[in-house]
């Protein structure tokens, strides 16, 4: 094991626990991903949606008198 990833590793458990402000915690790296994954479902769902109501807008409806 080379010796930097010993200290990297080191430094990266300080973060987590608060005993370093100068690093970002392992939750705070990951948050950004989590949250362009979390976009992308919400814009596919608005997309989906956005599909069927076009859908059901351009369909007569069958219970008003015509």
């Amino acid at each position: 094991m080379h010796h930097e990833a010993l200290r990297g590793w080191i430094r990266q458990a300080e973060a987590d626990a608060g005993e370093r402000d100068d690093l970002l915690t392992s939750e705070e790296k990951a948050e950004p991903a989590q949250l362009r994954r979390e976009v992308r479902e919400l814009r596919r769902a608005n997309e989906v949606l956005r599909t069927a109501s076009a859908f059901f807008a351009a369909r007569p409806d069958p219970t008003r008198p015509g």
